[in-house]
């Protein structure tokens, strides 16, 4: 590797990386009230900017609107040309401009200054046209670009991105986003998959193995054996309550050690300590519990019931390696 490129490379990083660094001094109060302003908003987040701006905005929109905050991206130039319609009264604006004099954020800021609408402005130049014109300035200023000749925006880009992330991410956490949130806006994917529900992806209905406690043996193995859910019993009492669970190795210990193994009823095999999961669990959660406790199937539960203690869905290993929970 030639020793110029190498030194080329470390310097671009060193230099973005301190950008970063150096904006852990702007978290403060000014930060706050960004935070606050956009916690707060009843409606939209708009987030505008052009060129490279354009991008890191674009991006931004993409990362609010997944954690919690409902983002979208309006391209400046389009805005002269009928987008400006998706700005209502009740909305916010992101306006990102390291220069902070882009032409074609002009038609943007006179129209939110003519509607009232607050803007938050993240720019390098904190006497510039767009910081005037904003409620609240965010100091995007970088010591110098990445670039050799320190012309095109790498620092800077850099470090926008970064700041908007710190923002993304304090708004999520003072709005008590959950990881139960998140999944609801990433279905797709691996990472979807990470993040269904148990209710989702659970046997429910007839599908459901449950005898109770006077059920007899024969019929037990017929219903572990026809069922979806096979290898498993849940037994319940009078009130539809889960009180014992019952698995093939059960079965299998009373064939060895039963000189009449089918003579007896589910009291006989039952393990009354059922182990279970809440519908509303992750289906992560569900992976984590099979695997500590060596078992292949749970229970599901809804807490939030009548009847909490009522079986409402089964899951089992095998369901969970076919959602690609892994």
């Amino acid at each position: 590797m030639s020793e110029s490129i190498k030194n080329q490379a470390f310097e671009v990083l060193q230099i973005e990386s301190d950008a970063i660094l150096n904006l852990k001094s702007r978290i403060n109060e000014t930060f706050f009230k960004a935070v606050q302003l956009i916690s707060k908003t009843q409606g939209k987040l708009i987030v505008t900017g052009i060129g490279k701006s354009g991008h890191i905005a674009r991006k931004l929109a993409s990362t609010f609107s997944s954690t919690g905050t409902a983002a979208v991206f309006l391209h400046p130039a389009e805005s002269a040309h009928g987008d400006l319609g998706i700005i209502s009264s009740n909305d916010l604006v992101i306006g990102i401009s390291y220069g902070g004099e882009s032409r074609e954020l002009l038609t943007v800021l006179n129209f939110i200054t003519r509607k009232n609408i607050p803007l938050i402005a993240m720019t390098g130049k904190l006497e510039s046209t767009l910081s005037k014109a904003a409620a609240i300035t965010l100091d995007i200023s970088v010591n110098k670009e990445a670039c050799p000749h320190n012309l095109a925006p790498t620092a800077s880009s850099t470090a926008t991105l970064a700041l908007g992330d710190a923002l993304a991410m304090c708004v999520l956490v003072q709005k008590g986003f959950r990881p139960e949130d998140f999944a609801d806006v990433h279905p797709g994917g691996s990472l979807g998959a990470k993040l269904v529900r148990i209710a989702d992806i659970m046997h429910k209905g007839d599908a459901l193995p449950l005898v109770t406690e006077q059920t007899s043996i024969k019929q037990i193995v017929g219903i572990m054996t026809h069922k979806d859910v096979r290898g498993t019993a849940g037994v319940i009492n009078d009130q539809q309550e889960l009180i014992g669970i019952i698995t093939d190795g059960d079965i299998r210990r009373r064939l060895e050690k039963s000189a009449d193994p089918l003579n007896g009823s589910a009291t006989d095999l039952m393990n009354r300590s059922p182990k279970t999961i809440d519908q509303n669990e992750l289906a992560e959660r569900a992976l984590f519990l099979m695997e500590q406790m060596r078992i292949q199937s749970l229970f599901v539960l809804d807490s939030s019931s009548s009847q909490p203690k009522k079986p409402v869905g089964i899951i089992n290993f095998h369901d969970l390696f076919t959602a690609q929970v892994r």
